[in-house]
């Protein structure tokens, strides 16, 4: 397990101890369901115990943060001695109407501990809690914990942070980082963006020539619309062992990684590895400039679809995840338009505009998908309708109908679209860009504005509420090379995402989250984050370096 450079604990303490709230409730990230608190305090100490049965990764991972953040090494048993100040850890099915399967009840009085949940997820997201409640007195020795009883769970059950490392990559360390970042904010989904027009970063096996040219392109543009450029190749990519390796990581802290594969559009870098696979067969080189590109998937073509089957393989036998994205936006529609493959393909299969032909090609991917056993998610584009102002409106009429079962990732177009997919039965991820993308600066964005997305749009008929699954807040790395500028970006909106994900609207208060921003921020820094400067009262923010 990785161990933080400072104590969360500590930090708590030492902000505590500076008065930087006058309220009674603890201050936790993201705010609990409900919480009640009594007089006294538990103490922790060599002799406290951690009894569990059968959950040994959770147990090691609690004994491990409690080792770094308090200094005492606390041992696990499953035959503890008499004692009152034990953390118990427990699985209780009866609490599945509560709490649901990440939900978790958590006690704290003069008998101990008590960490209670169906299913270890809960029991997770409750360490995660505990951890933020105590407060070191001495250093190896002695720490204390507010009595409290605490009943919590999400409100959405997908609560996600995406990664673009198509275009920059940044490496398994950085990768890390983010994961141990959103298991302490009780977010549950990395969407790992892995492929786009300037870079293929995962190695697949039966198709080298996606790393050995794909992963590489000669320079990079350095800003929107301009001539300037790094003047240097930037490369990278995951082997399957590295892929291995993060979806373990994650799913020691429950986070279940989502990969992306773009298709059929976004597609350049596959086509610069194996020309045949694009619709016009001809040589491209991987593109050093940003934003939509024509080059897209032959989908007339049988190869492409064995191409694409193959990829989606060894892709699949990677991630355990139940949902596979495929990417599907802002498709250029000009080289389809003009391909005699794609104009014959339109008259067999009755296809009447390019939208359809997308949505034709998306069901056979979304079929085989499902055939392994998985979901596919795409970006709304997979539809049809007018999203975009670069497509005429009478390419995107459809007559096709997207597979039921695709989950559709909602980010760009009116909210009717969203109110729309969502009544006919279709569930979603509410990731609309004005609210959600890292990318943009914090005047576009300010921290409030983050705070306050909520994933239900407005007119959106109660019953559907069920089919928004959550939200999803993006990290493009498009003009974002740096690690440190990429981080930025990220904090401290991340944390104002991680309670749009799971705090209930009744426990909503912005006071209180300014307030626990602060514990929050001193401890990204003592790991080595870049952490925004922002005024968290200011209608705009600006970041300082």
């Amino acid at each position: 397990m990785k161990k933080l450079l400072v104590p969360f604990a500590v930090l708590c303490l030492l902000v505590s101890n500076q008065k930087v709230s006058a309220q009674t409730e603890p201050l936790i990230s993201p705010r609990p369901l409900t919480l009640e608190t009594a007089k006294g305090n538990l103490k922790l100490s060599a002799a406290t115990k951690i009894i569990v049965r059968g959950l040994p990764t959770e147990a090691l991972y609690l004994k491990d943060k409690l080792s770094v953040s308090t200094g005492l090494n606390i041992p696990v048993t499953i035959t503890p001695k008499a004692s009152q100040n034990n953390i118990l850890l427990q699985l209780d099915e009866s609490k599945s109407t509560d709490f649901g399967k990440e939900g978790y009840e958590l006690v704290v009085n003069a008998k101990g501990i008590k960490i209670a949940a169906t299913d270890k997820a809960g029991l997770f997201y409750g360490i995660q809690t505990l951890i933020q409640l105590i407060s070191v007195e001495k250093k190896g020795r002695l720490a204390t914990v507010p009595f409290v009883t605490i009943k919590d769970k999400p409100r959405f059950s997908w609560r996600a942070m995406m990664l673009d490392e198509g275009r920059h990559f940044k490496g398994e360390k950085v990768v890390k980082q983010l994961l141990d970042d959103m298991a302490m904010l009780k977010m549950n989904v990395f969407h790992w963006h892995l492929t786009d027009d300037q870079g293929w970063r995962i190695e697949i096996k039966k198709y080298p020539e996606l790393t050995r040219i794909g992963s590489k392109r000669k320079d990079s543009q350095l800003a929107w619309r301009s001539d300037k450029r790094s003047g240097k190749p930037h490369e990278g990519f995951y082997t399957q062992e590295q892929i291995k390796e993060v979806v373990r990581y994650a799913a020691e802290r429950h986070i279940t990684v989502v990969p992306e594969i773009e298709m059929p559009g976004h597609a350049t870098a596959a086509i610069a590895a194996y020309p045949w696979l694009g619709t016009t067969g001809e040589k491209v080189e991987v593109p050093v400039t940003f934003g939509k590109f024509k080059d897209t998937y032959n989908v007339a073509d049988p190869k492409v679809y064995t191409f694409l089957e193959d990829v989606l393989t060894e892709v699949m036998a990677l991630f355990p995840s139940k949902v596979i994205h495929i990417g599907g936006d802002e498709v250029l529609y000009d080289q389809w338009k003009s391909s005699p493959q794609i104009q014959a393909l339109m008259v067999r299969e009755n296809l009447k505009s390019p939208a359809d032909v997308q949505i034709w090609f998306t069901n056979k991917i979304s079929k085989f998908i499902a055939s392994k056993g998985r979901r596919m998610m795409g970006w709304n584009e997979i539809m049809g309708g007018k999203v975009h102002e670069f497509t005429d409106e009478k390419e995107t009429i459809v007559k096709e109908k997207l597979d039921q079962g695709t989950i559709v990732h909602f980010w760009r177009g009116t909210t009717d679209m969203i109110t729309s997919a969502a009544s006919k039965g279709y569930d979603l991820v509410n990731s609309y860009h004005i609210y959600t993308y890292l990318d943009y600066d914090y005047k576009e964005i300010p921290i409030r504005k983050a705070y306050d997305f909520n994933p239900i749009p407005e007119g959106l008929d109660p019953k559907y509420d069920k089919h928004v699954l959550g939200l999803g807040c993006q990290m493009w790395s498009e003009f974002i090379p740096e690690v440190a500028d990429m981080q930025r970006k990220i904090y401290p909106r991340l944390a104002a995402y991680a309670e749009v994900g799971w705090t209930d609207l009744s426990r909503k208060d912005y006071t209180y989250f300014k307030n626990t921003m602060k514990l929050i921020e001193a401890h990204w820094k003592t790991e080595g984050v870049e952490v925004a400067i922002a005024d968290y009262d200011a209608q705009t923010e600006e970041t300082k370096k």
